[in-house]
C-alpha cells in the first residue's frame, strides 16, 4: 500500500486541530460550564455573557498561577486562552508546513 505523505501530513493536521478543540470544550464545561458550540453560535448579549465568564475564569486561573497554587493547571490556562481568542475571532495560529 502506498502512503502520500501529503495526505499523511493533512490527516496530521486534522487530527490536532480536533484534539484542540476538544481541549477547549472540555476546559469550558469544566472550568465556566459552558458549551463551546453554543458559544460559537451565540450572539450579542449572550455572546458578550459567555465571554465575560470565560475572561474570569482565564483571570481566576492566572491568579492561581501567580498565586502558586496546588490546583494551578497550565493546559486549562492554554485551553482558555485560546478558547477566548477563537471566541473573539482571533483563531488559533496557523503552522507553516515544511515542502
Amino acid at each position: 500500500m502506498i502512503v502520500d505523505a501529503r495526505a499523511v501530513a493533512d490527516f496530521i493536521a486534522a487530527r490536532d486541530a480536533r484534539l484542540g478543540e476538544a481541549r477547549q470544550r472540555a476546559a469550558l464545561q469544566l472550568a465556566c460550564g459552558i458549551d463551546f458550540a453554543d458559544a460559537l453560535a451565540s450572539i450579542g448579549a449572550e455572546r458578550e455573557n459567555k465571554r465575560s465568564r470565560i475572561v474570569r475564569a482565564l483571570e481566576r486561573e492566572r491568579l492561581k498561577g501567580l498565586r502558586k497554587h496546588w490546583n494551578y493547571d497550565l493546559n486549562r490556562h492554554i485551553a482558555l486562552k485560546q478558547a477566548l481568542d477563537r471566541l473573539d475571532g482571533k483563531g488559533p495560529l496557523k503552522r507553516k508546513r515544511r515542502a
